[in-house]
């Protein structure tokens, strides 16, 4: 009665055997595909380019098996290199601006921090915008006004500050969301404005109830929640040509006069502005080949970007290497090397 149970046992005991080999071969003869890499990237608020130019590298990273990237809203630039240098993201977009005083550790950075360049994207455009019908012409009609500054911690932010500090206007205290209110934007005095810090989709919408009066954007062109309030609400943009050369003498050689052409959005007439460079930065001490991968993702999926915004049409080595004083990752310059744009890193003596 036991010799058939023990014949079983010897089968089963054999059978097993030979799949555990069976499989082993397998393994070896193709091993499992390593895991891609996950990058983490902070973007800026929705409704913003910087959110579109990082979900279309999100969504080309989907299709690679290397490389996963994976993307988080955020205040954008002042944030976005706090978030880099401090390992809670790997990568960030950022004006360039912001990133030079970042690297040099001037406010509103207390130290300076290990950012480094991947690529020069495109400029941002700086957009004041205000209700069609409103009396304003330029920045200092603005007094008495109630008007948002752009999101707490971003390059808007920092830009509205400069601007109106050029205007000789102070900044009064609003309410967090003026939409809270009676929808009366509030008083100012003759030579301040009531500022509030909202993101770009907020002020949009705060515009439009009548809440404040005016709000700042520094953003690529055309931004969605612009044109989408544009679509529902007349509005224009001031003119803020006249400040570039007082803000090149103050803050460096960082912004140029750039227009906003007619039909950028509905019905709002042309504009000239102030252009700042958008740079795509990591931290120092990502490994090169990570780096240098991440800037091969970015080029080699330039198509694709273009589908998710028109300004990936600007992205190209020859000016994607212009960064400085934001240095380029050693990955980054290695990439641009191997498809023949050579970088000079100068001497750097950056953290």
């Amino acid at each position: 009665m036991t010799r058939p149970h023990r014949d079983w046992l010897w089968s089963a005991t054999a059978t097993g055997a030979a799949l555990l080999l069976a499989s082993a071969l397998l393994t070896w003869s193709h091993p499992p595909a390593p895991e891609p890499l996950v990058l983490s990237l902070g973007t800026g608020g929705e409704g913003g380019v910087y959110h579109e130019y990082g979900s279309g590298l999100s969504s080309v990273s989907d299709n690679v098996d290397h490389v996963e990237i994976v993307t988080h809203t955020t205040a954008a630039s002042v944030e976005n290199n706090r978030l880099v240098a401090g390992g809670a993201m790997d990568a960030a977009f950022t004006l360039a601006d912001v990133a030079a005083l970042a690297v040099a550790g001037e406010p509103p950075f207390d130290e300076p921090l290990p950012i480094r360049a991947i690529a020069r994207l495109y400029d941002n455009h700086t957009h004041v915008v205000v209700r069609a019908d409103s009396p304003y012409e330029q920045v200092a009609d603005l007094a008495g006004a109630t008007v948002s500054l752009g999101a707490s911690g971003s390059g808007t932010e920092m830009m509205a500050e400069r601007l109106l500090d050029l205007a000789g206007l102070e900044r009064l205290p609003g309410d967090a969301d003026p939409a809270d209110g009676d929808g009366d934007p509030a008083n100012g005095d003759g030579d301040a404005v009531v500022a509030t810090r909202l993101s770009i989709e907020r002020s949009a919408r705060a515009l439009e109830d009548g809440s404040i009066d005016a709000f700042f954007w520094s953003g690529g062109l055309p931004t969605r929640a612009v044109a989408d309030l544009a679509e529902r609400h007349p509005v224009r943009l001031l003119d803020l040509s006249e400040h570039v050369p007082e803000l090149v003498a103050a803050h460096g050689e960082y912004f140029a006069e750039r227009p906003v052409p007619a039909g950028t959005y509905p019905d709002v007439p042309a504009v000239r502005t102030i252009g700042v460079p958008s740079l795509l930065v990591v931290d120092r001490r990502m490994p090169d080949d990570v780096a240098q991968d991440l800037t091969a993702l970015l080029f080699e999926s330039r198509g694709a970007l273009f589908e998710a915004h028109p300004v990936a049409l600007h992205l190209h080595p020859r000016s994607a290497i212009a960064t400085l004083p934001v240095p380029l990752h050693p990955g980054a310059a290695a990439y641009y090397r191997s498809v023949k744009y050579a970088y000079d890193p100068q001497d750097d003596r950056t953290p």
